[in-house]
């Protein structure tokens, strides 16, 4: 599917009005969807899974964060506190990690947890059965690689002491590893109800979380529960019903309706959110730990040519599209680290030259081919993929954009179908490691991040090197020479560290933004 370009000055104008149109016809038509005491949210698309094992992304991510548990977890500060487990000690090598659990936790199912359940959980993660694409996060454990093969029945680097206390042996030491343990594969799951649903316990999950799932119609609503078992105590708000909405006209009318609580604030919506006397009081913000970027297949042509990848990446002049489509609610990306996370000075490689573009174009074959331009069928995402596609034709490169429903577009940039895609990337842990090696590593191809397919064996000996280091000035140096390095190789384009902007109701208080989603829990919100 062709669609017409759009030039990057020209804001949607007629939202406003459609607005009130669509507000008129949901006052007249649409009854009140509210469950007293839920907090009430929209999502853009239909979760893909809530299996820990499988989620990938950010909406699977977030609503698993109240369904399970790990052993550890992130607080507001972006420290490591304690999870299940109460506390924990790591050998003076760094590769031995003990951790000692709290008692009387249960999994929704009412049966108490124990460290066997972790030790099921994390083998479960590794097997080759499961099909994870989330087996990097437990790949450095001692034994993981015997295990993955079939040559022992147990990792023997994950040990039960007693109910309540589990050993964990590293190969090498690892810096990032209980940052690793923050992140849904490593939540803990109950082996009979995992074991009863089989491949459908994405659709059945069971944790240990504040919440438990009561229903999930699918591409309509998923809904939340409190948990009143929960050993961390009791969630404020009785549940939380998940609208999915895909499309960002009908969102604003839910929310000015009274239907939604909370609504991320779209870039055709924010001026008049912020321009608004009823809700700019309203608007809550925080720079978001992310980077937006487009993806570059690199293991096909015509983008398998760096020059061609660099072709297009000069041809689009992202600091504008930022300050006018994207009204600014963002920070330039120079490369793919965020950054708030990254302590040594990263050069903009990737500067607007239409002339050179165009050079590059002819010179790598470019010019005459048709790329294919997959995107997410959502609005905004459609409205950046039109401004790209414009700039590209300038510079004589053909864009064809061909919007899909998301499961279908995961799936399609998880096997390497398009050219070029259009996606972000969030922080599962505040570390730059957490955007270089599932992103670029050759090791993770597809759905373990790295959808670009790229590969650079030097950029992998980077990575692989700062991800053992002990030390942070070696580590760091390591990461700054492999991202310098990955930026001059253009894989992605790098456009923007997007700004989170929330608007909610007046009567909804202790709401705050999270800058890592796995961090809220939904325990303090409340009406």
């Amino acid at each position: 599917m062709k669609r017409q370009t759009k030039d990057p000055e020209i804001r949607p104008v007629f939202r406003s009005v459609l607005i009130c149109l669509w507000l008129v016809l949901l006052f007249a038509c649409r009854p009140q969807q509210r469950i007293d005491g839920y907090l009430h949210q929209r999502l853009a698309h239909d979760p893909s899974t809530l299996d820990p094992a499988h989620i990938v992304d950010v909406t699977g991510g977030m609503i698993a964060a109240k369904l399970f548990n790990g052993l550890v977890q992130l607080n507001e500060k972006l420290e490591i506190v304690p999870d299940i487990a109460e506390r924990w000690t790591v050998s003076r090598d760094g590769k031995e990690y003990t951790f000692y659990l709290g008692r009387n936790i249960r999994f929704h199912n009412k049966r108490h947890v124990s460290a066997e359940d972790f030790r099921y959980s994390f083998e479960r993660l590794l097997s080759p059965d499961t099909g994870s694409p989330n087996r990097w996060v437990l790949e450095r454990i001692s034994g993981a690689a015997e295990y993955i093969k079939g040559k022992t029945v147990h990792v023997s680097g994950i040990r039960v002491l007693d109910d309540h206390a589990l050993q964990i042996s590293l190969k090498e030491p690892f810096a990032p590893f209980l940052h690793l343990l923050t992140m849904p594969p490593a939540y803990v799951i109950p082996r009979e109800d995992a074991e009863r649903w089989g491949r459908d316990f994405a659709y059945h999950p069971s944790g240990t979380g504040p919440f438990k799932l009561s229903g999930w119609r699918h591409n309509v609503s998923v809904m939340l529960d409190r948990n009143s078992d929960y050993f961390g105590g009791e969630p404020a708000i009785s549940g939380i019903m998940y609208r999915i909405i895909p499309e960002d006209i009908t969102a604003s009318a839910e929310f000015e309706l009274g239907n939604l609580d909370i609504l991320s604030v779209s870039a055709s919506e924010y001026r008049r959110y912020r321009e608004s006397d009823r809700w700019k009081g309203l608007i809550s913000s925080l720079e978001g730990i992310n980077s937006y970027y487009l993806g570059l297949n690199c293991s096909k042509p015509p983008l398998s040519d760096p020059l061609a990848r660099k072709a297009v990446s000069m041809a689009i002049d992202r600091e504008k599209i930022l300050h006018t489509y994207y009204e600014g609610r963002g920070r330039l990306a120079h490369g793919p680290v965020p950054d708030i996370l990254r302590n040594w000075n990263m050069p903009d490689m990737q500067s607007y030259d239409p002339e050179k573009a165009a050079m590059l174009a002819i010179k790598s074959g470019l010019k005459g081919r048709v790329l294919k331009f997959f995107v997410s069928a959502d609005p905004e995402n459609i409205d950046i993929a039109e401004i790209v596609q414009s700039y590209l034709k300038k510079a004589g490169i053909e864009v064809e954009i061909r919007p899909l429903e998301w499961s279908a577009y995961k799936s399609a940039v998880n096997n390497g179908e398009p050219d070029m895609f259009w996606l972000s990337w969030w922080a599962d842990y505040p570390d730059p490691e957490n955007f270089l090696f599932p992103l670029f590593h050759s090791s993770n191809h597809g759905a373990g991040g790295n959808r670009t397919r790229y590969t650079n064996l030097a950029v992998d000996a980077l990575i692989d090197r700062a991800r053992r280091s002990m030390s942070a000035s070696d580590k760091s140096a390591a990461f700054a020479m492999a991202e310098i390095t990955i930026a001059g190789d253009a894989p992605w384009v790098f456009f923007w560290h997007k700004n989170e902007y929330i608007v909610r109701q007046p009567g909804l208080k202790k709401f705050r933004i999270y800058p890592i989603y796995s961090i809220d829990k939904g325990m303090e919100i409340s009406f």
